[in-house]
């Protein structure tokens, strides 16, 4: 049985991937540079998710505006371990909301088909005074998985579950190596 809050992520010794949705512009400005680049925006909190299929949920499968291309970010994972470990619950402690640099946040992992499991899966707030050490240094690279969601998703609305099945990136529990504030409070 999975724990109620486990971090699980596609991830080897060194990297971890994370996953974000963008339109084109963003996109392809971000795989050509292999950082984030303009028109990325680093005047806004931008939200980093290891869960493939939590990404599919939010973006819609890549059919929502200015989510139509899905890059999977392959975080150093000294950057990614510091990140979790500096990130404050966005519930349960609003005095450290304040002054927080980045939040974590656990929301309802889903399955291929889109419904909900009863564990949870982490997504995280990189604030803008971070965002551009995110977008700099913490990146070893930046892949376009759109063509691969559309697969994905064509193969969904065709009830061909194994195949998706298939093709899903394999998640792993994540053990952190250093500590961390992101509990589920």
């Amino acid at each position: 049985m999975v724990p109620s809050h486990q971090l699980r992520a596609l991830h080897d010794a060194r990297t971890v991937v994370v996953y974000q949705a963008y339109a084109p512009a963003i996109a392809d400005a971000a795989v050509a540079a292999q950082r984030f680049v303009a028109p990325f925006s680093f005047e806004r909190m931008t939200w980093v998710k290891p869960s493939f299929l939590w990404m599919m949920e939010r973006c819609g499968w890549a059919t929502k505006s200015n989510q139509e291309r899905v890059l999977a970010v392959r975080m150093h994972r000294s950057a990614f371990e510091a990140l979790v470990a500096m990130a404050v619950p966005t519930h349960g402690q609003p005095e450290l909301l304040k002054s927080a640099q980045a939040l974590v946040q656990w929301d309802p992992e889903r399955t291929m088909r889109g419904g909900k499991l009863n564990h949870r899966t982490i997504q995280l707030g990189i604030g803008r005074d971070l965002t551009k050490r995110y977008a700099s240094e913490w990146i070893a690279a930046i892949d376009d998985v759109t063509p691969l969601v559309s697969k994905l998703r064509a193969l969904r609305q065709r009830g061909e579950w194994a195949q998706v099945e298939r093709l899903l990136p394999v998640e792993r529990a994540l053990v952190l190596t250093t500590g961390s504030r992101a509990s589920s409070s």
